[in-house]
């Protein structure tokens, strides 16, 4: 490597009456700790203000770029080429792609540009990477708003030049994922020189990866590579990365496109973040979800990873060049740019998620951890349009997750025992992603959930309504007490609610009266749910769905709380992306996406003194908040504070 000159340039009352079987609903009173979860702001700085640095910039890169002015004219720092040969292959395109760049995938080049904070450091470092799009609009300058904030906020950032991967060829993402590992490798290089601006100024404990599209499936790939010997693909290239990566951030990926082995990627201990738009019209699924639901914590660290699911969104508004025409120039042809959020705003959302998540995983502050369990903590900081948000941290332990086995009364800690009492809907189901990002790929979120529907009317006998319907996880003696559960732990889970009910349930004294009557049509299937976009969840009335969680000791006390209180209950949100409603093609106009909840056991505690979380025996999801309807919940367990 060689250097050039440097350019500046208490809801809270005992239920125990309620689950002995009073008929109607639990009376709670709004809790103090859930009004203030939802209406105050985070007690933190605004994430997405400037921060205290001045920012300073630079492009590091081949020096003889034919394409690139800004790689052959403006380097400040000259990088060597490296070899991707054994993971890019350019196919029949080979000859025209070679000669309009002017090299070959075996010297491919490391360009990049680059915000820095002027100051003594050392500085987190964190490199974010584009996907794929028309080769010669180039996309690495998309991503300036990200450079000038974080670099304001003590981060050295660079946006990584792959437009040389993009255009029309495939199965190329192990390649970005092995390339953001090589622009690391520089990286040492350039802190190693004296003669460079980041002599010693990054601290490389404290590393984070951003991919966009391709590039969202990329930083999976470099999180799994980066600890890795060999190429899964030729064993005869070998790896020697073992670099300080903490965190990764996914935005709109795809997924899939890389199988080596033939199968998907896994990833473990470390950091998730990844987010989606409702109307993205090039990755028209979350396909994110997949990794989130395959990603483990397996070495006892601190992690955590979280989902965001943004209504309106699309997939080039988080990039300044690609903007609102997700298929290219003549976009509005074929997409309905109507109901598109404002772009600014959408990387407004980008900018406060993405620095706070920053904050929180490459600088340990606590402060921010609130917003990734629940969205409305920073309601007054976010544009105004409707969010799902899933969370779980390397603390939670499953009691179900509903992944085990096909045995619907088993949980998957041992011994937990799972009931359902007057349901007239009780299965466990794959759930589906609305689309495939590939024909060779499942449609799946590759992840099982489980389907509840109550009817409490009774069938024939006018407004009557029965007791109201239940679900139990009950624990095995001494599992509470293993765990370590206090006042100080969460119970978490997550849930939406879909469209579809059952019908009401027999007379006492018929045969079968206790289950809750046959399934109407609508929602009937597992996979199937709901097309409201309204705030909340609905049932077959239009009603908001809710219901009350009830825990309960081993001494038989009892406590509850509106699950409501913790989150927005919704129905899919329903997304109309082509501009003719009969070219979509999609199997459904929305994608199921739960929302998590987590729920301090203090909150019981505070409903009732008595209740001893120590001994926690049962918790029942009691549907005695609206009168019918279906939800499908996910990962019930607990987790420390």
């Amino acid at each position: 490597m060689s250097v050039r000159r440097f350019l500046s340039t208490a809801v809270f009352v005992s239920i125990a009456a309620a689950v002995a079987g009073c008929y109607g609903p639990l009376q709670l009173t709004p809790s103090d700790h859930a009004t203030v979860l939802a209406e105050q702001s985070l007690d933190a700085d605004h994430p997405a203000l400037p921060g205290p640095y001045r920012v300073s910039r630079l492009y590091y890169g081949s020096g003889t770029d034919q394409r690139r002015p800004e790689y052959r004219d403006s380097v400040s720092i000259v990088t060597e080429t490296v070899d991707a040969s054994k993971l890019v292959s350019l196919g029949g395109s080979a000859s025209e792609r070679n000669g309009y760049w002017g090299f070959t995938p075996k010297e491919f080049p490391i360009n990049g540009r680059a915000w820095y904070p002027e100051g003594e450091g050392p500085f987190p470092l964190v490199l974010i990477v584009h996907g794929n799009h028309d080769m010669r609009d180039f996309s690495d300058p998309g991503y300036g708003y990200l450079g000038e904030l974080l670099a304001s906020r003590g981060y050295v950032f660079a946006s990584v030049d792959m437009n040389f991967i993009n255009g029309g060829i495939r199965n190329e993402n192990d390649g970005r994922g092995w390339f953001l590992l090589k622009h690391i490798d520089a990286f040492k290089e350039f802190a190693a020189d004296e003669s460079t601006p980041f002599h010693g100024k990054i601290d490389f404990d404290r590393i984070a990866l951003i991919g966009h599209s391709r590039g969202g499936e990329a930083v999976g790939h470099a999180a799994a590579f980066n600890r890795l010997s060999r190429y899964p693909d030729d064993a005869s290239l070998e790896f020697d990365f073992n670099h300080g990566i903490r965190a990764i951030i996914a935005i709109a990926p795809v997924d899939g496109q890389y199988l080596p082995t033939g199968r998907f990627v896994p990833v473990e201990n470390i950091n998730y973040m990844v987010f989606h738009g409702s109307h993205d019209g090039d990755v028209t699924s979350f396909h994110g979800l997949r990794l989130y639901n395959r990603l483990s914590f397996t070495d006892g660290g601190d992690y955590f990873k979280t989902a965001i699911y943004m209504y309106r969104a699309n997939h080039g508004q988080w990039n300044t060049v690609w903007g609102n025409k997700d298929n290219g120039p003549r976009s509005a042809r074929r997409l309905d740019l109507r109901g598109l959020i404002d772009g600014e705003a959408q990387r407004e959302f980008g900018k406060i998620y993405i620095s706070a998540f920053l904050e929180t995983t490459l600088r340990d502050r606590p402060d921010y951890m609130p917003m990734f369990r629940d969205h409305r903590t920073i309601g007054g900081w976010l544009p105004e349009t409707m969010y799902i948000t899933q969370f779980e941290s390397s603390g939670f332990r499953a009691l179900a997750s509903f992944e085990e086995d096909i045995d619907l009364t088993t949980g998957t800690a041992p011994g937990v025992k799972l009931e359902g009492d007057s349901l007239g809907t009780w299965r466990e189901n794959l759930l589906d992603l609305r689309s495939r990002n590939r024909p060779t790929t499942s449609s799946s979120q590759d992840n099982n959930a489980l389907w509840l529907g109550w009817n409490n009317r009774v069938a024939g006998d006018g407004d009557a309504v029965g007791k109201p319907a239940s679900y139990a996880i009950s624990l095995p003696d001494g599992l509470a007490g293993d765990r370590g559960l206090s006042a100080a732990s969460r119970l978490n889970l997550q849930l939406g609610a879909v469209e579809g009910r059952p019908s009401p349930r027999r007379p006492e004294g018929d045969d079968d009266s206790e289950s809750g009557g046959g399934q109407d049509e609508e929602g009937a299937r597992g996979g199937e749910a709901g097309r409201d976009g309204d705030e909340a969840g609905r049932n077959g009335d239009d009603e908001p769905v809710d219901l009350s969680v009830v825990v309960t000791d081993a001494g038989g006390e009892s406590a509850g709380v509106r699950l409501s209180d913790y989150g927005p209950i919704r129905q899919p949100l329903e997304t109309v992306v082509r501009r003719r409603n009969d070219a979509e093609s999609f199997d459904n106009q929305w994608e199921l996406v739960l929302q998590s909840f987590s729920i301090p056991l203090a909150d019981f505690v505070d409903a009732n003194p008595s209740f001893d979380p120590a001994r926690l025996d049962e918790i029942r999801l009691l549907f005695d908040r609206t009168p019918a309807g279906t939800v499908v919940v996910d990962d019930i367990g607990f987790s420390g504070s």
